[in-house]
Formats: structure tokens, C-alpha cells, sequence
């Protein structure tokens, strides 16, 4: 106990789960202007994005690299945390893997130029990229499973080369204003229905 009477580390608790909420809230707006900028985009946007001032992302984030990576893995996590929500709440398995397929998209969008940033680092990047498939492997596989299971697709689809012909789908969507790779995309995910 302090002088005031509170325990210091129920103290410092709030202090800790702000400190979080923040680095969310950047890691947020980082991703946001990746998606419609790249990586390399002008740290006072994603401040600005952010509501903060510059110092204060480069106090939780010292490098370019270091933000790329922590937004990286904070997409990667999401993604994965949000299969098992979805295949709860949605109405149907297939509905949920739509669903999932949608922001498994929006994070392939937001790391473009992930490997132009981390090119002096290739063993970093193959952390990243096996962080990747640990993490979004297995919650694209439950979604399949699940799916298969309820009769509404095919059985014999694999996750890592769905997840790779999503990716690659996504490929070049940001050079040509006319090609809408989420369109794509859901003929693809359309395709996996079971043939009546």
C-alpha cells in the first residue's frame, strides 16, 4: 500500500489498459491510411488519423518497421479472432466464411508494401509470414469445416490454397482502378457451394 491508501498496482492498472486502448487507437489508424496509402505514407496522416501528435507514435513505435509490423500482427490477430465470432453469430457457416473472407481481404489490402518495408529484414518478414499462417490457418480451416459440415460447400477444399488464391486474386488490385478484386473474391467463395 501507498500513502493514499491504494494497492500501486491497481493503480498503474488503468494507466495499463489506456496505454493499450491507445496503441489500439494508432494501430487502428495506422491500418486505415495503409489500406488507402501504403506503408510508406506520411506519418503525420496516421497521427492526424489518429488524433495524436507524431511524437507520440514514434514514442510507441520508434521506426517505419516497427509500426508495419505491429499493424501487421494487430490485422492478423483481429482476422483470427473474428472467424470464431462470426461462425457464432452468423446465420449460416457459409455467411460467416463470406464474412471472414471479407476482412481477410481487407487485411491482404492493408499489408501492401509489407515486403518493400521489410526488405533489409527478410528473416523478420518470414516470422511475420509465419505468424500468418499459425494464426489464420486454423480459423480458416474451422470456418471450411464448419461449412462443409452443414452441407453448404464442398468438403475437399483446402484452407491454405483458398487463402492463396484469395491472395492472389488480391494482387494488383491497387494498380488498376478497375478491377474490383472483392468481386472476384466472392465468385471464388460463390464456387465453394456444394453442386445441387
Amino acid at each position: 500500500m501507498n500513502d493514499s491508501g491504494q494497492n500501486p498496482k491497481s493503480a498503474s492498472a488503468p494507466k495499463r489498459k489506456d496505454a493499450r486502448r491507445n496503441q489500439q487507437t494508432l494501430l487502428d489508424a495506422a491500418a486505415a491510411v495503409f489500406a488507402t496509402s501504403g506503408v510508406e505514407a506520411p506519418v503525420r496522416d496516421i497521427a492526424a488519423e489518429a488524433g495524436v501528435g507524431m511524437g507520440t507514435i514514434y514514442r510507441h513505435f520508434p521506426t517505419r518497421a516497427d509500426l508495419v509490423i505491429a499493424v501487421y500482427r494487430h490485422q492478423v490477430d483481429a482476422c483470427a479472432e473474428a472467424g470464431p465470432a462470426l461462425l457464432t453469430a452468423g446465420p449460416t457457416p457459409h455467411a460467416a466464411l463470406e464474412r471472414w473472407v471479407d476482412l481477410f481481404i481487407d487485411f491482404l489490402t492493408t499489408k501492401h508494401g509489407l515486403a518493400a518495408a521489410l526488405q533489409t529484414d527478410n528473416a523478420g518478414f518470414e516470422t511475420l509470414h509465419a505468424y500468418f499462417l499459425d494464426r489464420l490457418l486454423p480459423v480458416c480451416t474451422q470456418l471450411l469445416d464448419a461449412a462443409a459440415a452443414s452441407g453448404e460447400i464442398r468438403s475437399d477444399i483446402d484452407a491454405y490454397h483458398l487463402m492463396r488464391g484469395i491472395g492472389n486474386l488480391c494482387i494488383g488490385a491497387d494498380s488498376d482502378p478497375r478491377y474490383d478484386a472483392r468481386r472476384v473474391v466472392a465468385l471464388l467463395v460463390a464456387g465453394l457451394r456444394q453442386p445441387r
